[in-house]
């Protein structure tokens, strides 16, 4: 499982920020759902903070008051919360202050065009901007090319992910780039201190 394998990363040495998983509508719906991934925690030996789980608008629309409960129990065990391909939903922004989530995923329809489309651009713009006035960080999915990085970089977007930094990985190959790419991150961490 992607807890196994961050638990071997950290273990050799590897110092990854965290593992995020995308959590299906049937294991959400599932009563026992927060205890399944607390026993997971437990058996792998991963430290909560090393996981992040990814739930989509949908999901959290289909009995609120229930989806408030189960991510508070997650909470409580110590995982990070996103909300994945947000802006895509037709649900209220009301959820936000009623949930309690860590970040917001900007959905890569908004992404793919938003060096040429000025509506995405704004809908991009909007949503890191309201998603720090709530102090919730932002990822954006699906950079694909450096236009991309430069929009969301003006924006002061922090987090992204997609091709233009790599495809799907097999686990050696993820290896190799954890290795390579973490240690040049640390060492900017580390003279961003200095």
């Amino acid at each position: 499982t992607a807890c196994t394998q961050a638990k071997v990363w950290l273990d050799e040495g590897i110092d990854i920020p965290r593992v995020a998983v995308n959590v299906s509508v049937c294991q959400f719906a599932q009563n026992n759902f927060p205890d399944q991934v607390n026993l997971i925690l437990h058996e792998t030996g991963l430290k909560p903070m090393y996981l992040e789980l990814e739930i989509t608008e949908s999901v959290l629309m289909k009995d609120g008051d229930e989806a408030l409960n189960t991510l508070q129990n997650l909470k409580d065990i110590g995982v990070s919360l996103a909300i994945d391909d947000f802006g895509t939903g037709y649900s209220s922004l009301n959820y936000l202050k009623k949930f309690p989530v860590d970040r917001l995923k900007i959905d890569r329809s908004f992404i793919c065009t938003i060096d040429s489309d000025p509506q995405s651009l704004a809908i991009a713009t909007a949503i890191i901007a309201m998603a720090e006035s709530m102090n919730l960080r932002v990822i954006a999915e699906g950079v694909e090319t450096e236009g991309h990085l430069v929009c969301l970089k003006k924006r002061d977007c922090r987090e992204m992910q997609g091709y233009y930094y790599s495809r799907p990985l097999s686990k050696e190959k993820a290896d190799h780039f954890l290795i390579e790419n973490l240690h040049s991150y640390a060492g900017c961490k580390k003279a961003q201190t200095s």
